[in-house]
């Protein structure tokens, strides 16, 4: 039985809207994103089959796929994160993060150089010694760093409740 669209918007669009604006700066650039995976939801979703993969999954492959194409439109000259590229499987657990959105929003708020630090450290999954090399910063200042910015992002969170 083929999910209906409605309850797949209804469950799904915070979650993706979540995704896409912890990857894209422009909120108007990431509603239209936004869009556009519902969108392809919408027309491929006679294809789905549960037997390949669970919806949810099949959703977030849509997504990355959207937000990829829109780097490579946006910056021919620059290659999207490979680490983004080559995501195979999204973590169900955090599909089902209710907050995504706020987490987004959270993380949008910080200082450019602790965002950067939590991307790369979470979605990257790169190891605080790799980060500093990248930063060009000693491995202790970045770990202060990466405290400081779970502080914050605990702090806008739990304001948020």
């Amino acid at each position: 039985m083929t999910p209906d669209m409605e309850q797949i918007y209804t469950e799904y669009r915070g979650r993706v809207m979540g995704y896409i604006r912890a990857r894209v700066r422009q909120a108007a650039d990431a509603e239209d994103l936004c869009a556009d995976v519902f969108e392809k939801i919408q027309r491929k979703l006679g294809g789905f089959d549960r037997e390949k993969a669970s919806l949810s999954t099949w959703i977030f492959t849509i997504t990355r796929n959207t937000v990829i194409d829109f780097f490579r439109r946006s910056r021919p000259t620059q290659e999207p994160d490979e680490n983004l590229a080559d995501d195979t499987e999204i973590d169900e657990g955090l599909l089902r993060a209710e907050s995504l959105e706020e987490l987004a929003a959270a993380l949008q708020a910080l200082p450019r150089q602790l965002r950067d630090l939590i991307v790369l450290r979470y979605y990257d999954g790169k190891p605080l010694t790799e980060i500093a090399q990248l930063m060009g910063l000693s491995y202790g200042a970045v770990k202060l760093r990466h405290q400081n910015a779970l502080l914050e992002l605990r702090r806008r969170l739990s304001r948020d409740q």
